[in-house]
């Protein structure tokens, strides 16, 4: 794995870079809030810049990029906390590229091109046919989600309204009664499963741009803010706390990388890559935020201020895939074995615990029972 961009990814990096910083200001981002958390306008900008297709084959209409050079354009996505689906479309058309064949050309294309929105439904169906908290549910045309042994596509008119309280992102639970069957079996399973990996791998991506970004934040305001006649970053309780966030993002983002060159290579061990990756990504983002939040003082939880927008998004994004404890469960019975059935014990237990202690904890107890 290589740790910088070729040149060419560091050129997308930078058209990519200039697009979000011009076009996903802070002032964007609240106003997109008012609006469920979707920037439509942005969306079309991104659209025509080939970003929503660029890693869908040639043959289904998109740029025919690898998962690493999306991860590029993820990164600076994430650094802008921009408001618009670019992952979960992202990761949806390639599985609808992968699974669909030539039935859903016409969708794929259209998906490829950013005339419709795609999204996965990570959770389970209800009975009632109710795909709950679906990730950009709010404002997807295309849901795509497992069932049983199936995979399924659901195609509808987005409701336009997100579920309260989840950070101002456009969850909503979708109507999949009448979803179509795209693939059943062994296929099925191997593409959902890839489609998650890359899911996760790219959002630990985002994680990584949201952490440095919110880092520089912090570091740029502790040299202005003065207390006692000297800045605030001259404290060296402050900077010890940068510092530990500096060490965290730079390894997010080298684990990151390394998950999506795994998942993009095939290789065996990359969805377990990924969640690792994802996970210790989230940590190192709230770690970040919250740091950079404490710095700001009373500020820092004014709705004025921008830590809050990056603050919020740290904690909501790993929302997606659910409750993140059975993530940190299923990552340890991938590594230790099951350690016993899982279930609301077993998550809750781990639920007031980062990843890295849920994993160095599972360790500690098996390490007891074998010497028991």
């Amino acid at each position: 794995m290589r740790t910088r961009y070729s040149e060419d990814q560091q050129a997308v990096a930078e058209a990519f870079g200039d697009l979000f910083a011009r076009e996903a200001t802070p002032e964007a981002v609240r106003a997109a809030e008012a609006g469920c958390g979707f920037d439509p306008g942005l969306w079309s900008r991104l659209a025509a810049a080939g970003a929503s297709g660029m890693a869908v084959p040639l043959d289904d209409g998109g740029g025919g990029a690898s998962l690493v050079d999306l991860a590029v354009v993820v990164h600076e996505w994430g650094r802008r906390i921009a408001p618009v689906p670019l992952v979960e479309h992202a990761v949806c058309t390639r599985l609808l590229a992968a699974a669909g064949g030539d039935s859903r050309r016409d969708l794929i294309a259209a998906a490829a091109s950013g005339e419709l929105i795609a999204t996965l439904a990570p959770g389970p169906i209800e009975a009632d046919g109710t795909a709950r908290l679906v990730p950009a549910g709010a404002v997807a045309d295309v849901v795509v989600a497992k069932h049983d042994d199936d995979v399924v596509v659901a195609r509808g008119r987005p409701p336009g309204a997100a579920r309260p309280n989840t950070a101002d992102l456009p969850f909503a639970d979708r109507d999949l009664s009448g979803a179509e069957t795209v693939a059943s079996g062994a296929a099925a399973a191997g593409a959902w499963d890839r489609a998650m990996a890359e899911w996760k791998a790219l959002m630990a991506v985002a994680y990584a741009g949201l952490a440095g970004e919110v880092l520089a934040m912090g570091v740029a305001y502790t040299k202005q803010r003065h207390q006692f006649g000297v800045p605030v970053g001259s404290f060296q309780a402050v900077q010890h706390g940068l510092a530990d966030a500096a060490t965290r993002s730079e390894g997010a983002r080298l684990l990151a990388f390394r998950a999506v060159c795994a998942v993009d290579a095939g290789r065996a061990d990359g969805a377990r890559l990924a969640s690792m990756a994802l996970l210790f990504g989230a940590e190192s983002a709230r770690f970040a935020a919250d740091r950079v939040l404490q710095y700001h003082g009373g500020y820092g939880y004014s709705a004025e201020y921008d830590v809050q927008l990056y603050y919020r998004r740290a904690a909501g994004w790993l929302l997606q895939l659910g409750e993140p404890a059975v993530e940190m469960a299923r990552l340890a019975d991938i590594d230790l074995g099951p350690k016993r059935p899982s279930g609301q014990a077993a998550s809750r237990a781990t639920l007031r615990e980062g990843p890295s202690e849920a994993v160095a904890r599972a360790a500690r107890e098996r390490s007891e029972q074998e010497r028991g």
